[in-house]
């Protein structure tokens, strides 16, 4: 086994066809996720590290497991350590605390049901109070890609593990949070179903009514699939409700906070910028935008930590935090006992009152609507976390606070880079019955996202191309060229625009000869590859265009690794230039040849028939 037969982050996908095609075996994946986190054991992302000790009772468990029948199969994850996997010692970053139990998490027993194993229990801040990754005995968690800078918490392990490709999902959990501030200072998918949505019975509370768990992940559609296995009501569970799953819905409206926000710390303009991009991204999806007065979000996110809601965090700790004195981390602690005495029942009353009267006001406002902000409105160093530990994790729950309180659901997508190594990361809520909107919007997003990043690339190219020539523009030549498309670049697919945009028109359907594979990329969004083969293979449905040569070169500058032009044959005989796919990543796609083309394989994914 080799390093680099196995990329950087896992997806779910890419695992899946390498188990089906006999490339790969959970044990080599799961020798390679060990090798990983030796190699990171400096970034305290683990409390309980992967070890084969821990894992081959879950490998050999999935021979009795049918890999068409369990969803999951051989995927690795991560826990964070507050949630119980059977015999190995939940801690919640609390030495003195840890127990050892006997069952497994009711979400994480529906997981191993579907296949998939537990690696190791992530690092977090201790009790899961804070949203920073450096309130942990066993260390600070370094960011997944600029070690100086935080990772976020309190999930911070579960979602520095996937980023480093220990694990293709994780749990975490998140009341005020911390299924999202990691996952945007991490580069990656945070999905918070709405409260009780996913069962909560072995986790360990933080503040029991609103604690949900979460998922981290490289891309949507892996979120999606946990979300799949997860999700579902649980009699045992004081906390659980009957909730559909999801299916994506069109909103009527989209909603941007009139007042705009505001950023802090060391790259507050950085991210200043990067919202005014993804801002731009969201007028583009075809969703009416309104700027709205969300100020009822920051009225409730006020009462968690400024209200009487943090006695609940008290009243679940208070007897093992006097009872052990010494043992708690010194800043949770302060946050801890600042419900101890400050707060009278008539308090908690007049939260709860206002309160209702705020979800009431948010429940209006969000009628077939969607919401984004920023995931978090810039990031601090480890270092000036320590220097001022409250305000700067403060700063960091000003966008995410209010979510659980107003029982709103929400998913955190990336939205670029704000700096080198630096991701960028907005959210997207809406109300708790109605999680298919945010999916939709999310959905949407990733393609806008691909496609900006194309035309930027072209835009590029263009300006280089004047500046090298001396010119201001350039004349369009009336020469043209046919080009084969065979995924997003067809007409009623997302990208194309982009060929409308390069002068070119549609010209006929046709097929490639039968010497082709097709494969699904694992990349976001999912695109697919066409490969030449050297005997056999297969027709695959396409479409020629007609563009303008002056065009074409610039269109060709945009189109990113492993896909590029070349030669197509068609079923004629004849050849044109198209796009084609480096053979090499077959290793990490998925074949779909049987479909016949990427239309048809959309139209059976969505239930089109045609």
């Amino acid at each position: 086994m080799t390093k680099t037969l196995i990329p950087e982050r896992l997806t779910i996908g890419w695992l899946r066809e390498q188990y089906r095609n006999g490339v790969l075996t959970p044990e080599d994946v799961m020798a390679e996720i060990v090798r990983r986190s030796e190699e990171d054991a400096d970034m305290n992302i683990w409390i309980t590290p992967p070890s084969m000790n821990l894992i081959r009772p879950y490998l050999e468990r999935l021979q009795k497991l049918e890999p068409s029948s369990a969803p999951l199969w051989g995927i690795p994850f991560a826990i964070k350590d507050n949630i119980d996997l059977a015999n190995v010692p939940t801690t919640v970053a609390c030495t003195d605390f840890a127990y050892t139990p006997d069952d497994h998490a009711v979400v994480v027993e529906r997981l191993l049901a579907a296949g998939a194993i537990p690696v190791g229990k992530t690092n977090l801040d201790q009790f899961a109070t804070g949203l920073v990754g450096t309130r942990s005995p066993y260390g600070e968690t370094h960011n997944a890609l600029r070690t100086e800078l935080i990772s976020g918490g309190s999930s911070s392990g579960s979602a520095v593990a996937v980023a480093r490709g220990q694990a293709s999902f994780s749990l975490g959990t998140d009341t005020a949070g911390s299924g999202r501030v990691p996952a945007a200072l991490n580069g990656l998918v945070g999905y918070k179903p709405s409260l009780g949505a996913w069962p909560v019975k072995g986790v360990v509370p933080a503040c029991e009514s609103l604690d949900c768990v979460t998922v981290f992940a490289v891309n949507l559609a892996d979120a999606y699939a946990v979300d799949a296995a997860a999700r579902g009501y649980y009699a045992e569970d004081a906390w659980s409700r009957r909730l559909p799953m999801p299916e994506p819905a069109v909103p009527s409206r989209l909603l941007l906070p009139v007042e705009p926000p505001s950023f802090y710390g060391p790259f507050a303009a950085e991210y200043e910028a990067a919202w005014a991009q993804a801002v731009q991204r969201l007028k583009t999806v075809g969703i009416p935008v309104e700027y709205v007065d969300l100020s009822v979000f920051a009225a409730a996110a006020a009462l968690l930590y400024e209200g009487p809601w943090v006695a609940e965090r008290w009243a679940g700790l208070h007897r093992f935090i006097e009872a052990n004195p010494g043992s708690t981390h010194p800043v949770t602690e302060q946050i801890l006992r600042a419900g101890s005495d400050q707060y009278s029942a008539a308090d908690l009353f007049g939260g709860l009152h206002k309160l209702q009267c705020y979800k009431r006001e948010a429940q209006e406002l969000l009628q077939d609507a969607v919401v984004m902000l920023p995931t978090a409105g810039g990031t601090w160093t480890r270092e000036q976390v320590r220097e001022n530990p409250i305000a700067s994790n403060r700063d960091m729950g000003r966008y995410t606070n209010h979510c659980n309180l107003l029982d709103l659901c929400a998913v955190a997508v990336p939205a670029g880079l704000a700096a080198d190594d630096l991701p960028f990361g907005i959210t997207l809520f809406s109300t708790a019955e109605r999680e298919g909107l945010i999916r939709e919007v999310a959905d949407r997003l990733a393609v806008e996202r691909e496609m900006t990043g194309l035309e930027d690339q072209v835009r590029d190219a263009e300006t280089n191309a004047n500046r090298e020539s001396g010119t201001l523009h350039t004349e369009k030549s009336a020469a043209s060229i046919r080009v084969a498309v065979c995924g997003l670049h067809m007409r009623g697919f997302p990208l194309e625009r982009q060929m409308q945009a390069c002068g070119a028109h549609f010209i006929k359907e046709t097929f490639t000869a039968s010497r082709y594979k097709l494969v699904e990329l694992s990349t976001t969004p999912a695109k697919p590859g066409l490969i030449k083969l050297p005997e056999g293979g297969a027709s695959i449905a396409l479409e020629v265009w007609e563009m303008p040569v002056a065009a074409f070169g610039e269109f060709t500058t945009a189109i990113p690794a492993p896909l590029g032009i070349g030669k197509v044959e068609l079923a004629d005989g004849t050849e044109v230039s198209g796009f084609i796919c480096e053979a090499y990543a077959e290793q990490a796609a998925m074949d779909i040849t049987s479909w016949g083309g990427w239309r048809a394989y959309q139209n059976e994914r969505s239930g089109v028939t045609s």
